[in-house]
């Protein structure tokens, strides 16, 4: 039984060597499953708790190969992190290089694509294996990071025998996961990391906003290529007649006409136009433009009953990472990744289907009833994808959709990310 948990200011306030103590002793506790004064941090415990059932070895490192030169450059080249890196260099690698600490940007994978820093704090980081194209997924070398970030959607911060692994104990290390705009998608994460004695409670924060820094950079390119898009769509739709619009690779709308303008039309992961089904089109027909974008031309829009008719949704919930909403009906079938909040959101009126009223859903994924703006501006955007099959007052999938749920094969594996009361109840069994 445990009375407190610990506090990062708290450990910054101690000596290094008086901290990673206290550490050790509330990691070796939770190990052998003893009782401790102090616990440790909810994203810890529950980080270490994967590591358990995954069989993870808390004492000694596991190092998987290193991607050969050629495979790094080649998702360099492939990474949306390329557009981000020299904004990331300018924030952080000045600062890493002062306070002893590197700077090290990995794929969604865990692996280590770029890696800056202190020379000396370079060499040893090698001695961990914190190296070109290695492999720090949080399953291959248990808390860390650059994995942990990964898995739980938001900056974490991890101390000296807050790791694992004892082997990486000497080690301090903060994460910020990165989400490209254009498309809400995990791309990979920011970290900054160093010798145990340069750990500074105000890293993590400072990761996290270098990190939006980087996002709003992607933003304005993003925008910077609508404004491109726009002005080829613009005559072409003049010459038209009936409805269609003009999206971008990531279905953001540069131009419509003939139907209410919509933020965007999202596309499924391997779009190829011709004749297709969309979830908040219908059926419709899609030509590739010359330089990038797509021409929706939306059939005409048959009776709404009909379209529902025989509808089913799965909400694939069996990922760590990803998950997704696949519909099928007379329509078509169509599958559309899913946010962290929409799967948590959707998870939850699956789970309730007579509905949720939003105060509902601001408490059961907030804790705060009060929330009910952010709510209802989430359910907004989950409509547009989903059309006419998710009812409001209170928010409830339609009576006549066959709603199925997937689910890991451990209820501990839910919606790792999530802190949503209902999901920690989910994963409780």
């Amino acid at each position: 039984m445990t009375n407190s948990t610990i506090d990062l200011v708290r450990l910054a306030a101690m000596d290094s060597v008086r901290a990673a103590r206290l550490l050790k002793g509330v990691r070796d506790a939770a190990l052998s499953g003893a009782e401790s004064p102090v616990g440790p941090r909810p994203v810890i415990e529950e980080s270490w708790d994967r590591m358990l059932r995954g069989g993870v070895d808390p004492d000694h490192d596991h190092r998987t190969g290193l991607l050969a030169v050629e495979d790094i450059e080649e998702r360099r080249r492939s990474s949306p992190l390329r557009e981000i890196v020299q904004v990331l260099r300018e924030g952080l690698v000045s600062i890493a290089d002062a306070a002893q600490h590197i700077m090290v940007v990995a794929d969604t994978e865990g692996r280590v694509l770029w890696r800056e820093g202190h020379t000396s704090v370079l060499r040893k980081a090698d001695g961990h294996g914190f190296e070109l194209g290695a492999d720090w997924r949080e399953s291959t070398v248990g808390t860390n990071g650059v994995g942990t970030p990964l898995v739980v959607r938001r900056p974490v911060q991890v101390f000296s025998a807050e790791h694992f692994v004892r082997t990486h104990h000497s080690w301090t290390c903060a994460g910020s996961p990165v989400t490209d705009p254009r498309d809400g998608r995990l791309i990979g994460v920011v970290d900054i990391s160093g010798p145990v004695d340069t750990m500074h409670p105000a890293t993590l924060a400072l990761v996290h906003s270098v990190t939006r820094l980087a996002e709003a950079e992607l933003r304005t390119r993003h925008l910077e290529t609508l404004d491109r898009l726009r002005s080829v769509a613009l005559p072409l739709l003049s010459r038209l007649t009936g409805r269609a619009v003009v999206v971008d690779d990531n279905g953001w709308t540069a131009a419509v006409t003939g139907m209410p303008p919509v933020d965007r039309i999202p596309l499924p992961k391997a779009f190829t136009g011709g004749r297709t089904w969309l979830g908040s089109l219908g059926g419709c027909t899609a030509e590739e433009l010359p330089g990038g974008g797509w021409l929706l031309r939306p059939d005409p829009a048959p009776d709404a009953q009909d379209a529902r008719t025989g509808t089913s949704l799965v909400l694939d919930l069996t990922g760590t990472r990803h998950w997704t909403l696949t519909v099928s009906g007379s329509t078509g079938r169509w599958t559309h990744e899913l946010s962290p909040r929409h799967a948590e959101l959707l998870y939850v009126l699956a789970t309730h289907p007579t509905g949720r009223t939003a105060a509902d859903l601001a408490a059961d994924v907030f804790g705060d009833p009060e929330r009910t703006v952010t709510v209802r501006a989430e359910l907004s955007r989950i409509r547009r994808y989903l059309a006419g099959l998710l009812d409001h007052r209170p928010y409830r999938f339609r009576e006549d959709t066959d709603v199925r749920v997937l689910l890991p094969g451990s209820p501990a594996d839910l919606l790792p990310h999530s802190t949503a009361r209902s999901v920690l109840r989910g994963r409780a069994g």
